[in-house]
């Protein structure tokens, strides 16, 4: 085998620093799934209000897919049980994400010496956003899909598969008592 093929094969099916990459690849997706379908939206007319959270829905989407085909080959979970732990992990990146990137951003904006070299409120959340991100990014949503979201949970598992499972029978209607 080549050297090329010695690596590609490392990062395809490697564990370690190359789950990493695969999982950096599968956020990168869907980021831009998350960006280009929120910018298509409001280019065809859409509010932000709804092209944002739809865009994100549709990111996280992309990246639950993934992360569960290619980057983690979860196949011995259960899609149902994914799909919860998934979701919990990613309301927990939005309030993390949202709260820290408040917090720093009223922190950075207290430090009247960056007003002096032109750092303005914009620069502040930007910078507050950026790096919160990546925190949140690493120390949260990495660590939670690797060791939660992608794994067999025994206790956890069966229920979130009858919570799915109860949603579903809600949301259909029960179907055989109506005969």
């Amino acid at each position: 085998m080549s050297l090329f093929g010695k690596i590609a094969d490392k990062v395809m099916y490697g564990g370690g620093i190359f789950t990493f990459i695969r999982s950096s690849m599968s956020s990168q997706v869907a980021s831009w799934i998350d960006m280009g379908s929120s910018i298509g939206l409001v280019a065809m007319g859409v509010s932000e209000w709804f092209a944002t959270p739809i865009g994100a829905v549709l990111g996280g989407i992309v990246n639950c897919c993934i992360n569960y085909k290619f980057t983690f080959r979860a196949g011995d979970c259960p899609v149902k049980a994914v799909a919860v732990k998934y979701l919990l992990i990613w309301l927990g990146s939005v309030l993390f994400n949202t709260v820290g990137t408040k917090l720093l951003a009223n922190v950075l904006d207290s430090w009247h010496i960056l007003e002096t070299i032109g750092f303005t409120n914009v620069g502040s959340f930007a910078a507050a956003r950026l790096f919160v991100s990546l925190v949140v990014s690493l120390a949260w949503n990495f660590l939670m899909q690797k060791h939660f979201v992608y794994r067999r949970r025994e206790k956890f598992d069966p229920y979130a598969v009858k919570f799915v499972d109860g949603l579903l029978w809600v949301f259909k209607g029960n179907k055989s008592t109506e005969k």
